[in-house]
């Protein structure tokens, strides 16, 4: 017996030396977690695995730890940006996705989502995607598999349309027949049939487009497309599936309807009002607003004919339209950051935040609106956006305080996924 112990305690010391030496301590000078408004000083956190082990003050640091020094930097959980579109690229990005098959527009795809957990953004959601098929789940499942390194990525396979709406190509001649990049339906039925086969192929977010749109080309962003028996099908059939919605709505009555039959998010809400605020705390409905895109694009390719209303909405629409989001923030709408991206680098994307802290959040609301609030619209708030024990180790790191300056979240210096270093301190 005495032998037996000896060999258990023995067998439990080498045990216990081996975990402590597979484990990661990461020294902070400050420490946002994003699960309340502090920042916290001479913190420590500890990885294990893909994991966060404890959070907790340098007490907690051993000597066979890997140590990880960000005492210099300012350390906050991994961004998540809730609205991407990684297969779109270039001014023509109507047609782009039929210059290169869908393993093409893959391949591309994956090198523009790994720039963007470079950046810092260590989940996304797409909000459907440029390819007639599923590329953008195949990098998805590529990543998942450990073949290559990217972000965690959830989302829809295409934006869902009518004939003649903002996911369909209008400026063609009636002789060509080309596959445009939204998926097509018209009635109930090829509703029900779209949403089947959405699911089939990966989606676990469904993408409707309610109203027009401001980039494509022979569509109107305040008109409504979807019938309401349409937009009722899609919702119950994503229902009994257990799929979230979420719906592309920029005039009022396409935000209305959209909250009111059960989107759990609106994209964009370009023309939102003290009516539909108050419809958005009712049903509890996210807001994701896309501000950044159209600056980027408007500075890019500013003659671009295709993208004439998005230069217009930039114009016209934003002084009001920024103050309205100051109102629903007052009043409490969920808020999520989502930058549209369309191909543009992820450190502009960045550029989303402060947008918010310009219509009135704080920098610290505004940093908990692309981590903790995303997380929670995503509902992976138990293992994502923020700092917190038993949750994945994504991490990032600027060099000076993003709530001095929110614009340091454009510079990003150090990037960790999973407990895994994308991206270290140079």
């Amino acid at each position: 017996m005495k032998g037996s112990r000896f060999s258990f305690i023995v067998f439990f010391y080498f045990f216990a030396l081996l975990s402590a030496q597979d484990r990661t301590a990461l020294i902070c000078g400050n420490l946002i977690t994003a699960n309340d408004g502090q920042v916290k000083s001479d913190a420590v956190i500890i990885v294990s695995g893909e994991r966060i082990l404890e959070v907790g003050t340098k007490e907690l640091l051993k000597p066979e730890y890997t140590i990880i020094d960000l005492s210099e930097y300012t350390v906050l959980p991994g961004m998540i940006d809730a609205h991407t579109h990684p297969l779109i690229y270039g001014s023509e990005y109507q047609t782009n996705h039929l210059k290169g098959s869908s393993a093409f527009n893959a391949l591309r795809g994956l090198k523009t989502v790994q720039e963007w957990l470079n950046a810092g953004w260590t989940t996304i959601r797409i909000a459907g995607d440029a390819d007639t098929k599923y590329a953008h789940f195949e990098i998805r499942d590529a990543i998942n598999a450990g073949l290559f390194k990217g972000p965690r990525i959830v989302g829809a396979g295409h934006y869902i349309s009518v004939t003649g709406g903002g996911g369909d190509i209008n400026y063609l001649s009636s002789e060509q027949t080309v596959i445009p990049d939204g998926l097509i339906v018209d009635g109930k039925d090829e509703m029900r049939k779209a949403i089947r086969q959405e699911i089939k192929n990966g989606s676990d977010w469904i993408k409707l487009l309610v109203t027009g749109a401001f980039m494509s080309t022979g569509d109107n962003p305040k008109n409504v497309h979807f019938s309401d028996e349409e937009l009722i099908t899609a919702i119950e059939e994503a229902d009994q599936r257990g799929i979230p919605v979420m719906m592309h709505a920029h005039a009022k009555e396409g935000i209305v309807k959209a909250i009111k039959f059960g989107a759990r998010s609106i994209e964009h809400g370009t023309f939102l009002d003290d009516e539909t605020i108050d419809l958005f705390l009712e049903y509890d409905t996210y807001l994701i607003p896309t501000l950044t895109v159209g600056t980027y694009l408007r500075l890019k390719d500013p003659g671009n004919v295709a993208l004439t209303k998005t230069d217009r909405s930039q114009k016209e629409f934003r002084e009001a339209r920024m103050k309205v989001l100051g109102q629903a923030h007052k009043k409490g709408v969920k808020l999520g950051i989502g930058s549209d991206n369309v191909g543009f680098p992820g450190s502009f994307a960045a550029n989303e935040f402060l947008e918010f802290v310009n219509f009135g959040m704080t920098p610290m609301e505004s940093i908990q609106a692309g981590t903790k609030v995303n997380a929670k619209l995503l509902k992976l708030d138990d293992s994502i956006g923020t700092i917190e024990a038993g949750k994945f180790a994504d991490i990032i790191a600027t060099k000076n305080n993003p709530i001095e300056d929110i614009t340091e979240l454009q510079h990003v210096r150090f990037v960790m996924k999973g407990g895994e270093v994308i991206k270290p301190i140079d």
